[in-house]
């Protein structure tokens, strides 16, 4: 994982001024700038584990539910670890992504799907909060597999693509979630053009 400070705090503060330069020891890979694919891939994977963290915590989400996104959210940090140790490193990191993992989240993803019922339709992200912050997080983990590819493309020999298959799956699964939330209280259903639309009913008046 990024190391840009002491590995214990103990006996100092929390800082280390030692990536000031816009450069980190970013795990195995060395110093890096902080603008590499990798550590940004790192960073975005980051962001989205605090967003699922929002989820939960805010989202009044059932036990089934949270307890899932807890499993994820130590996933995320598997995703951390794996990102931070080239595939070939000597060292090989304390967790790599495996097909298991993301085998498991298609299962989440079958199991909840059963009690969305209808996933047809374009639906826009919104409707209860738990939904919105289930969305919201969607989004977030999509942007990070999106990183994940650009650092898989920049550095192929080294970066393990376990970590951007399960972000697909993963974004797959909140969607889901998001529709399940939302079952009593209804979609919100997209209408193209609905803003510059004229209603039917004033289709004569507005051509007069």
């Amino acid at each position: 994982m990024v190391q840009e400070a002491k590995d214990n705090y103990a006996d100092g503060p929390f800082y280390t001024r030692e990536g000031d330069t816009g450069w980190t020891v970013f795990g195995c890979h060395g110093n890096c700038s902080k603008n590499d694919s990798r550590v940004v891939a790192h960073a975005e994977c980051d962001e989205a584990n605090a967003a699922v963290s929002v989820a939960i915590a805010a989202g009044g989400l059932p036990t089934d539910v949270s307890a899932t996104l807890v499993s994820v959210q130590n996933d995320l940090f598997d995703i951390a670890t794996d990102l931070a140790a080239p595939m070939n490193a000597a060292e090989q990191p304390e967790a790599r992504m495996v097909p298991a993992h993301v085998e498991r989240l298609e299962r989440a993803i079958d199991h909840f799907a059963q009690e969305a019922g209808d996933l047809s339709g374009m639906i826009l992200p919104g409707g209860t909060l738990s939904a919105a912050l289930l969305y919201t997080a969607r989004g977030v983990v999509r942007r990070a597999e999106r990183a994940v590819w650009a650092a898989v493309e920049e550095y192929p020999d080294a970066m393990n693509r376990a970590n951007g298959q399960y972000l697909n799956r993963l974004s797959a699964l909140l969607f889901v979630l998001a529709r399940n939330a939302n079952l009593e209280h209804g979609d919100i259903t997209w209408v193209p053009e609905a803003s510059v639309r004229v209603p039917s009913g004033d289709e004569e008046t507005a051509s007069e």
